[in-house]
């Protein structure tokens, strides 16, 4: 009874193991500010609206590129500063209502699912009729295909539909964006998303190279001095 007991609690798991998700590679270049602006810009006119991102600030977009009044100007929507967190004014309860979770804070929601993952994801939502809100997503749970979030992006990116017997979508109804235009946009999204997950990330590898050339110096030197105190005992 006890070996029964234990198989019926790992089933949903090896179910889980044995689904196979494919991931694209997303489009990452943290050195690209052009296309990290433009992640930015989507980000705020199409994910603030539910998600916060509370441990970025809007002043961290200077080292993209922008000023303090191109953000303000453009990305700050309210009486907010430029300093300021990426707060959302959303009710966490009337949320978890509707969608039937509160939707979680993006700041490092790369590095908690890899950026091959949310690009991914925000490309492979399909029409489900059966689901609460309409559709569904193989990338978020690969075993029912569930998932709370809406497709916010249908209208740009267009309606499409799932094979379930071999996991192929299909797009059935155009957009307003061609599908290479469509996967450019959430490059350049998943390329920010992964930014704002580590915005010191460029500053630390750079800073990691003048290490490893200041350490490769120092061992040169180091290895002079050495000859020149052993050079009469040799």
């Amino acid at each position: 009874m006890k070996k029964l007991l234990l198989l019926l609690a790992i089933l949903p798991s090896l179910a889980f193991a044995n689904a196979e998700v494919h991931l694209d590679k997303a489009p990452i270049d943290a050195s690209n500010h052009e296309s990290l602006q433009r992640g930015a810009r989507t980000f705020v006119n199409y994910c603030l609206n539910c998600h916060s991102a509370n441990y970025m600030r809007y002043n961290r977009l200077l080292d993209i590129g922008l000023t303090e009044k191109q953000i303000a100007d453009n990305l700050l929507f309210a009486d907010g500063k430029v300093g300021d967190q990426m707060k959302v004014s959303i009710n966490k309860g009337d949320a978890k209502k509707w969608f039937g979770v509160a939707p979680p804070d993006l700041s490092v929601e790369v590095r908690a699912r890899g950026a091959d993952w949310v690009y991914s994801y925000m490309r492979g939502f399909y029409r489900d009729e059966s689901s609460a809100t309409g559709w569904g997503n193989c990338v978020f749970d690969p075993v029912s295909c569930k998932v709370s979030m809406p497709h916010v992006l249908y209208e740009l990116q267009g309606v499409q539909a799932m094979n379930h017997e071999t996991h192929e979508l299909t797009l059935t109804k155009p957009g307003r964006l061609s599908v290479s235009e469509y996967d450019s946009f959430i490059g350049d999204l998943t390329n920010y998303m992964a930014y704002m997950a580590e915005p010191a990330k460029q500053q630390r590898n750079h800073l990691g190279w003048f290490v490893l050339l200041f350490l490769g110096v120092l061992l040169v030197l180091t290895y002079k001095l050495k000859k020149a105190y052993w050079k009469d005992i040799h």
